[in-house]
This record gives structure tokens, sequence and C-alpha cells, in this order.
């Protein structure tokens, strides 16, 4: 087994399990703490590596694409102090640190594991519930439902709507992006049933607009917990897919007075012919195949 233990955290490696403590200092930010314990195996890596300083070095994991629901939503954009996979080693202590870097790597040699990207997520992201409250509004996560709540900051235009409650069955994709420099960043979920672009944060009644200040990183964590509950983005479509949208409808158990479909059940079957579309012009469906699901979907007009 090898360890090594800093003010910034311990980090403890069995063979199997690359187990993730963060520290109580300063250099540990708030999503690292609030975030806890992390467990990463090791097929769900893709290398390490340790970078020697005159005051302090730093150990770095080096996770595969799409392994980690945190990492898939923030995209690189997270600041050094809220990276969880990193560690600050004191300049005396760079010794244990190559030393965990070789148990690592050798490690991930003699189970050959492959470092490329991966259709599911190989960690289970934050825990659930999950609350942040940052910007101009408070996100929570209960494992079903997201809930934003508005506070003060908020434009008239979305607090006047109220608490906005939406299932994470409905959302179609989620990102967090911070504050650069004069422009605001935002925690937005786009729906299913969405026709048109989603307006600027701060009138989005779907969106949290992050004001650059310290607590911003925690919604990624509000972020990460919903996206681990949502189909993975490098996910397989193409049988899926069909098995889907050729499904049949089940047969009422009394017969009942023909009735058009609601607006809402109308723009989920043109989103679902756009989706079809684009799987067949991608080469996933074959024309055949096509042919079957759209006309499975034409059938519920």
């Amino acid at each position: 087994m090898a360890e090594i233990i800093q003010k910034d955290g311990t980090w403890t490696f069995d063979g199997d399990l690359v187990r993730i403590v963060p520290g109580h200092e300063k250099t540990a930010g708030l999503l690292r703490q609030a975030l806890g314990e992390v467990t990463v195996p090791l097929r769900a890596l893709a290398g390490i590596s340790y970078e020697p300083g005159r005051k302090a070095g730093r150990l770095r994991l080096r996770l595969r694409e799409g392994a980690d629901p945190l990492l898939q939503v923030t995209a690189g954009r997270l600041p050094e102090s809220s990276d969880p996979y990193r560690l600050t080693v004191e300049a005396d202590r760079g010794g244990v640190a190559e030393y965990f870097v070789d148990a690592v790597r050798n490690a991930l040699l003699l189970e050959q594991v492959d470092p490329g990207p991966v259709t599911e997520y190989l960690l289970p992201g934050p825990a659930v519930p999950v609350t942040a409250s940052a910007g101009d509004g408070t996100a929570s996560f209960n494992g079903d439902r997201v809930s934003l709540e508005w506070n003060w900051k908020t434009e008239e235009a979305k607090a006047s709507g109220g608490t906005r409650s939406f299932r994470v069955a409905d959302v179609t994709s989620v990102d967090w992006f911070p504050a650069i420099g004069l422009e605001n960043g935002w925690l937005r979920f786009v729906l299913a049933g969405s026709t048109s672009g989603a307006p600027a944060a701060k009138y989005d009644p779907h969106s949290v607009e992050l004001f650059g200040f310290r607590k911003d990183p925690l919604m990624a964590l509000v972020a990460a917990a919903v996206a681990a509950r949502m189909p993975h983005p490098a996910a397989p479509a193409g049988a899926e897919a069909v098995k889907e949208l050729t499904a049949p409808a089940a047969a009422p158990a009394l017969p009942a007075p023909a009735a058009a479909p609601d607006a809402e059940d109308h723009d989920v079957l043109l989103r679902r012919l756009r989706e079809l579309g684009e799987l067949h012009r991608t080469g996933v469906l074959t024309a055949e195949e096509f042919g079957t699901a759209k006309a499975a979907i034409l059938r519920r007009f």
C-alpha cells in the first residue's frame, strides 16, 4: 500500500483504488471539503504525475475522459483549489510523492488499463441530497427532483415565477460555467421540450446566475449529482433509441374518445423526430431502422 499524508489532504492506494480525503487547510477549497472522500477505481485512471517545485510540488491524478460526472460538467473549468484530483506536496515529501506515482503507474501497467475515454461513469458523483447557495439562488437535488429558489439578487422577471422544481428525467443537459472577469457564470438546466435558445442566466428560470464569489464552485456539485443520474453523453444510442421510439403505447383499459395530444406531447414527438434524423445522418441508424422508427412516431401524432 502507498500513502501520502499532507495538510492539503491524504491519498492512499491499495492496488485497486485511490482513496482521496481532503484536508482542512485553505488550499483545500470549499468544493473539495463539501465533496468529501472520493474513491477512484484503478480502471477510471488514465495516469498520474508529480510536479516538483521549490516550495511545494503537485501530485495530480488524470482520469479517463467521461469517467467522472464532476469533471464532465465542469469541462476543465474548476479552479485549482477546487480540483479534487490534485494534492499540494511539501518540498521535503517529494520522495514519498514519487513512490506513490510509481505504485499507481505500475498497477496501471500490470492491469493494462486502457487510458482512453469511457461510455459510462465510473465514479458515482456527489452524494445526494445536495444543496448549494450562490449567485442569485439556491439549487437543491434529492436524487429525483431539482429545485431552484431565488434570493434578493434575482431579477424580478425570473423571481416572479417562484421556485422552480423539475424531475431529473426531464433534464436533457446540465452545465456549470464559472464567472470570468466581468462576465458572470451560471448553473444551467435545459429541459425536454425546450424549443428556443435559452435566455441569459439572469433571466432564465432554469438557471442560477453566478457572480464570481467563493461559493460558486459548490454549484458544480449539484450539476455533477444531476449529470450522474442522466444518460452518459458518450453512451451508444442506436439500438436503444430504436427500441424506445418504436415501443407501442399501452392500450387503454376501456374505450375512450379520441383526443388531440396536448402541446407538450406534440413538442416531445417533434423533438424525437429531430433526434431520430440526427441518428440517421450520423450513421447510427440504418435507412430501414430510421424508416421503422419514424413511422412509429408519426402514428402517435
